[in-house]
Formats: C-alpha cells, structure tokens, sequence
C-alpha cells in the first residue's frame, strides 16, 4: 500500500480538482489515498454540528470514491479516535469530553459518552465507505493524556499508568470496529506506541491493528504487523503526508495541495523505485511536464502541466518577490522616508515636487500586485472554497500588500 493522505482539515480542494488529481496519483504510484476528513465530513442528525460550512455532500463522498475506483485506488477513510479532535471538542455540546477542561485537544477516555460519541462517528463514516477494507483510528499526539482529574483518579485506583489508560480506551475502540463491522481492517499512527514498553503492549494486546508510523515520520519504510508481539516483521505499507491544511485544527496552513505535488510526486517514485534513481526522476519530470528539479534547493524548473501548475508558480512569485518588493519600495525610497513617514501622513502633510518623485513607481508597484492578486484568487477560487482562499490570503499576502495598500491611499 502506497498510500497518499489527504488532511482536509483547513484547505479541502473541492472535488472536481480532485477529478484532477487522482489520475495523476495513480499515474506516479499510489495505490490508495487515507482521507482525514475531520469537518468537511456531512455529519448528519445530533453529529450535525461538526460539519464545516463547506463540508462535502454525500454526493462529493460517492463521487470521491468512484474517482478512487476509476484509478485503483484503496480509500481508508481517516477518523481521529483519541487525540487531534479539536473540531469536536471545541464546541459547548461536547466541552464536558475533553481530558483538560481547558484544552480542546482530546479526549477524556473514562467519560461513557466518549465512547457512544465515537461509536456515532464512526458508523457515519464506515456507512459512507462501503467499499473500503480499511479504515484508521488516527490516535497520535493526545497530548494532555493523564492530566486531567478522572485519568489521575483511575491511574491511582488502577495503579496503572498512562500508557495502560491509552491502550484501554483504543482496545474500546478496536472492540466496537471488530464487533460491529466484520473483516474492516484498522490502522493506526505509532507514535503513541513508541512510548508503551513491549510487556505493556503484549499484556494489553489486541491483535486487531495494524500500526503505522506517526505523521512525523509517516515516509518510514515499513508498518509493524497487529501489535501483539515486538513488531519484528516489516510490512509492505506506506502513507506520504499531504498537510496542505493545518498540523492542527487551529493552526495556519501548511501548504496548498498543488505546490506540494513535485514534492508528493518525488516521494512517491522514491518509493516504487526503492530510491530516487535516474528513472525516478526522468518519471517524475515526464508526468509533471518539468525540466529538472533540485533536490538539494527544494526547487523545479519548467512550466509544467500537473492540475495547478498555475497556483504553483503563482505561490512562487508571492514568496520571492511580493514582500521583498515591497518593502524595497518602503523602506529603500529616500524620498519616503524623508517627505512621506507615518508623520506626514497621520497629519496629510507633504510637499507634491517630493511626492511626485516617488509616486509613479509606486502606482505602477501596486497596480502590478493589484492585478496579479486577482488572476491568483481567480485560480485559487477554481480550486478552493471561500473560507481557504481568505485565509491564505490574508497570511501570505495581506500583512505585505496591505501596507502598499495603505501608502496609495494616503497618497491619493
């Protein structure tokens, strides 16, 4: 399993950019794609609130796995179990499930309602992925775990610890998967893991995971079989990150999907080459339409034809050149600096034969942004819904334009 996750938690690209993509995932070696949908699942009934306003139709998520069948791929639906569930947690409704009072992260696992609350989610989402043999409990990074006043009271009562208190709730988990749906196979990060001696994973296994290395290192080479034992035998799956969303539900955006591509495509030849050899790259340039690309410099050179070569190099010119620019303009111009501070302008005070020196350059500089900033929207809104086009914007753009912005205006 060559498997591409997609973490739609922040930047989800509508489908028919989708329709797009997974031809070209297929064409480069993934055999399968792991979708972490968190909000832009269509929860329905109690779960009703969860979903983000652009979340997908139930339509999209039929679409979605046709796409998938259409270029053979396995579509293991991602639901985080544990930790990582901030975009549950942050409402009142469910406050009273969190291990910290304070902190939306994860999950109290001694409340019963944590357990009805996933048995819920994950129904909605199996239901939704009949097709799929897999699915993954996520379960990495519960931060927080054993602070709170019921893990410290169960710990002392128990005298366990909380690496014992972690494998019970996700044995809970695991029981309801296995008794409710028969033969689906489950997934698992390992990070969490990593910290539990073997005695502890032997004394509390379950044989019903398969367990895969944590996002943080999610290009390892190998899975460990169902923990039950030391986990000595390599096994022949693989999951690339694609975070083009948020390491987590409040965090910025990481990257857009389509700037990530030459480095998801790169990956995905290293591992059906066994390495990035000649013939790696030479697929890599063929199918993204490139002229070479440096490892070492993370950069591509070419026009390329993958689905969002245009946002590619869009994003390119916004980090070389627009802060650079700008503040070049600003900051560099004599004639700002001494005729047209902040001074001058909070009062409107300035003489028009100093102005005027600088004031055409100026005009032009924002005029080309202005007009660049457009055509760029313009592609992202191809791709992209609303709320993700404004907050890429307003993080890479704005602090940067804004102050141009301001500058015109005053000067007019």
């Amino acid at each position: 399993m060559r498997l591409v996750h997609l973490d739609l938690k922040g930047a989800a690209p509508r489908v028919s950019y989708l329709e797009q993509v997974f031809p070209l995932l297929s064409q480069l070696g993934a055999n399968g794609v792991l979708i972490e949908y968190e909000d832009m699942f269509p929860f329905k009934g109690e779960l009703e609130i969860l979903r983000s306003p652009y979340a997908y139709s139930e339509e999209d998520i039929e679409r979605i796995q046709q796409l998938a069948d259409q270029y053979k791929l396995e579509v293991v639906p991602l639901v985080q179990t544990f930790g990582h569930v901030e975009f549950i947690l942050k409402h009142e409704k469910y406050q009273h499930l969190r291990e910290v009072e304070r902190f939306p992260n994860s999950f109290n696992p001694h409340v019963p309602d944590t357990l009805a609350l996933l048995k819920s989610i994950l129904s909605q989402v199996i239901e939704k992925h009949r097709r799929s043999t897999w699915i993954h409990i996520g379960a990495d990074e519960v931060f927080h775990l054993g602070e709170g006043i019921d893990s410290k009271n169960w710990m002392s009562h128990h005298k366990g610890d909380v690496g014992t208190m972690y494998l019970k709730h996700i044995k809970e988990v695991l029981g309801f998967l296995t008794a409710q749906y028969w033969g689906l196979q489950v997934l698992m990060w390992d990070d969490m893991l990593r910290k539990i001696s073997v005695g502890a994973l032997q004394g509390e296994g379950t044989g019903t995971a398969v367990v895969a290395p944590g996002p943080g290192s999610a290009a390892a080479p190998a899975l460990c079989p169902p923990w039950q034992a030391s986990c000595p035998v390599p096994a022949g799956a693989h999951a690339l990150p694609c975070w083009e969303c948020g390491y987590d539900h409040y965090s910025v955006l990481c990257e857009l999907l389509p700037v990530s591509i030459p480095s998801l495509a790169i990956c995905l030849q290293t591992l059906v080459n066994g390495g990035f050899t000649e013939d790696a790259k030479r697929k890599v340039l063929d199918v993204l339409g490139l002229e070479s690309v440096q490892l070492e410099q993370s950069t591509c050179e070419g026009r390329g034809v993958f689905p969002g070569v245009e946002i590619y190099h869009m994003v390119e010119q916004v980090n070389g050149h627009l802060k650079e620019s700008i503040l070049k303009a600003l900051e560099e111009e004599s004639a700002i600096k001494g005729w047209f501070s902040s001074y001058h302008r909070k009062r409107q005070f300035g003489n028009p034969r100093n102005m005027e020196s600088f004031g055409s350059k100026v005009l032009k500089l924002h005029e080309d942004w202005e007009s660049f900033v457009r055509d760029l929207r313009a592609q992202l809104e191809r791709i992209y819904f609303p709320d993700t086009v404004e907050e890429w914007m307003e993080e890479n753009v704005n602090p940067y334009l804004d102050q141009l912005r301001d500058l015109v205006r005053d000067y007019r």
